[in-house]
């Protein structure tokens, strides 16, 4: 992922008025997307009534006595197959017993219909990023984000105090004002020297569970309801294995497997400690590109060698981040090449959480016209999605980016045409 800001990671902050967040479900037709392959069926094509399908990989399905074949072979151990569909880019089926799964690297993955709908409730669609050390005051952020119609500040926290301690008065101000607050906790695994920081999954735990703790503490004051609780950590090279760094990770053999549990205690002890100090916030944790196979790896308890009967990570909430050089978040690509499929459609299905996009933008380098389009395109798609996938926020990377990243100048004054982009389609497009 492209480094933005100075500082060690991309950060953002939202939060929402209340902990609880209901989700509306009912059964859609399928979500159009750009066949890889000439001869891919269409979208929602089901076994039966159809004979076969082909998937964007050029792959014939088929469905024979209960049993699942690929180009006439079997694919894992299926029996008792009633259903089989081609959905969003991914294939699904489900048996005799009511249970769905999904197929990814050959495994099959316990799953839920991925054509009922998710309905996130309206107010937090549109939002954007700043830092906990803008030279912004609060008082600019809020204003900028009104005339730009967003509701949504999401914010970096380090572990340390004083970073805390300045989103957290940001937070206030914001939440006088009528908007909400996004914390994500920016701790990360390393030491000052830039090492690990951890021996053992434990001591990474322990740690982190005390920041997350003194962050909720700084925080639910001011109305914070909801937290990311790490930052691109699935991205740290003590993680990500080098070679597989420029991958989607899609496969869980890009993540280094001795390093693994560190991460995951250090996730989970940032989510038990805020809810340590608020039982009812919603916790999030966040992934990169086609980060699919490390979110399947902590929600099911596996290592990166495949092993199991791990500590299964628990979160309320699924956030991602996606930039343009990465690929359309609705079709994009395994390990960065391969053929397509519809992530939130994916984990939608896999972990029926509320999806928020906290980290998006389009090429720098392409300039501002290019993206004060882009900005207008993807709000589009993100907003199709709101009662479909449960796409419930997408967060501006960033407010006060300047002319590489930002809606405005570093001193908060307008940058055209991206923050007239926003604006124009928030106006048009309310969030109701």
């Amino acid at each position: 992922m492209p480094e933005p800001a100075p500082f060690s990671r991309r950060v953002l902050l939202a939060a929402a008025g209340t902990a609880s967040i209901a989700l509306a479900t009912g059964l859609t037709t399928g979500t159009a997307l750009a066949a890889d392959s000439p001869n891919a069926s269409p979208d929602g094509t089901a076994i039966p009534p159809a004979t076969s399908f082909t998937d964007n990989g050029g792959n014939v399905w088929t469905l024979s006595g209960g049993v699942i074949y690929r180009n006439g072979g079997t694919v894992g151990n299926t029996y008792n197959v009633t259903v089989l569909l081609w959905y969003g880019g991914m294939v699904y089926h489900c048996g005799t017993g009511g249970q769905w799964y999904v197929v990814l690297n050959d495994t099959w993955r316990p799953c839920t219909d991925p054509r009922v709908s998710l309905s996130a409730p309206p107010g937090l669609m549109y939002g954007v990023n700043g830092h906990y050390d803008t030279a912004l005051s609060p008082a600019t952020i809020a204003d900028r984000m009104s005339g730009l119609g967003a509701t949504v500040f999401r914010v970096n926290t380090g572990g340390n105090s004083s970073t805390i301690a300045a989103a957290a008065n940001i937070a206030s101000y914001l939440n006088g004002a009528g908007k909400r607050t996004f914390p994500v906790i920016d701790a990360g695994l390393r030491d000052g020297a830039g090492n690990l920081a951890y021996g053992n999954e434990s001591d990474a735990y322990n740690a982190a569970h005390a920041i997350g703790a003194q962050v909720a503490q700084a925080c639910a004051p001011h109305g914070v309801t909801m937290y990311e609780c790490g930052n691109e950590l699935t991205r740290d090279p003590y993680i990500i294995l080098p070679e597989h760094e420029a991958d989607a990770g899609t496969k869980a053999i890009d993540f280094d497997n001795t390093n693994w549990p560190i991460m995951r205690g250090f996730m989970t002890g940032l989510i038990d400690g805020v809810k340590s100090v608020q039982p009812g916030a919603l916790c999030g944790i966040n992934f990169c590109k086609s980060d699919v196979a490390a979110a399947d790896a902590l929600w099911d308890g596996l290592q990166p060698d495949g092993s199991g009967g791990y500590p299964k990570v628990r979160w309320d909430l699924t956030t991602w981040h996606n930039y343009e050089g990465d690929g359309d978040i609705f079709r994009i690509g395994t390990d960065g090449a391969g053929p397509s499929f519809n992530l939130p459609v994916y984990v939608k299905a896999r972990f029926g959480k509320p999806f928020l996009m906290t980290e998006w933008n389009s090429d720098p380098n392409q300039g501002t016209t290019h993206r004060a389009s882009y900005i207008q395109t993807q709000l589009t798609e993100f907003r199709a999605a709101r009662t479909t996938e449960g796409f419930l926020s997408s967060m501006f990377y960033e407010l006060d980016g300047g002319t590489q990243w930002g809606l405005t100048e570093a001193d908060g004054t307008p940058l055209n045409p991206p923050y007239t982009a926003f604006q124009t389609f928030v106006s048009s497009h309310p969030d109701a």
